[in-house]
């Protein structure tokens, strides 16, 4: 094989793998959006129920308030979560540069919660759910569920594994 001939065929190489990766984005986007309408067919759209809860650190919070100002990411998680282990550093992350309430899904008493946050070194402010109170007044069928909030509305949602990519895009355009 000359030289010409690689240096014709590498950059047709280059161009058939660009085709296959933005095919294979392009799938996957369709199947996780198709998933999230499905995961997230329960969850209000229209009289939403109130969402707010006294933190970990005994800070009232009512996300209808504090997203008057700016977009607001609400995270329903789990200790007992495996995909929430993934998830939830890139949330911790987020909460640097925005807003972040999270609401821990069945994970036991205040102490226990907080021993778990304070070893996973997160700084996010948590509302604990012990009960799944608040989760069932969303109809949350899947953990983890992330929730942007702007001017008190819902805007974006998904649930499953959420990349930081994805959390900072549905933030900034929210």
């Amino acid at each position: 094989m000359s030289a010409e001939q690689v240096s014709i065929s590498l950059p047709k190489r280059i161009l058939g793998w660009i085709k296959q990766l933005t095919l294979l984005l392009l799938i996957v986007i369709i199947v996780t959006s198709v998933m999230d309408i499905w995961r997230g067919k329960d969850i209000p759209r229209d009289n939403l129920p109130q969402l707010q809860g006294t933190t970990l650190a005994g800070e009232m919070l009512d996300i209808t308030t504090l997203s008057q100002d700016q977009a607001v990411l609400v995270y329903f998680w789990g200790t007992w979560c495996p995909v929430c282990n993934f998830v939830s550093p890139a949330v911790n992350q987020m909460s640097a540069y925005y807003p972040v309430v999270t609401v821990a899904m069945n994970s036991g008493e205040d102490e226990k919660l907080r021993k778990y946050l304070q070893h996973q070194d997160y700084g996010f402010d948590t509302i604990n759910d012990s009960d799944s109170k608040i989760a069932r007044d969303w109809s949350l069928q899947a953990t983890p569920t992330i929730m942007i909030f702007k001017d008190g509305e819902l805007k974006h949602y998904t649930t499953g594994f959420t990349s930081l990519p994805g959390m900072w895009w549905r933030m900034m355009f929210t």
